[in-house]
């Protein structure tokens, strides 16, 4: 495939060095892995990854303000969430390439 087949937008570009630039921590990667495509609260997260409460609530705020993902209050729980399509897409394609058994 040639780079001419790609439409490069500027906008495109530096919402992708953003996200690889988040995604980069092996903790952040792996909380995007555990969440996927679901909604999922916090301490479920906590119990998935296996690290402090307080360590992955600094995390998620990394990556929510690098609107990665997005979170929301039900109750007593924080749920959060992929906010783009196009990062689960690339998570789906690094799960393919590193995590397969």
């Amino acid at each position: 495939m040639s780079s001419e087949e790609f439409i490069i937008k500027e906008e495109n570009i530096e919402k992708a060095s953003k996200a690889l630039k988040a995604m980069g921590h092996p903790l952040r990667l792996k909380i995007l892995c555990v969440i996927g495509s679901e909604e999922m609260p916090v301490m479920e997260i906590v119990s998935k990854v296996g690290t402090t409460q307080s360590n992955i609530s600094q995390h998620i705020d990394i990556l929510r303000e690098k609107k990665i993902i997005t979170s929301r209050r039900d109750r007593s729980k924080i749920l959060c969430k992929v906010k783009d399509l196009q990062i689960l897409s690339l998570l789906k394609s690094i799960q393919e390439t590193f995590c397969k058994v």
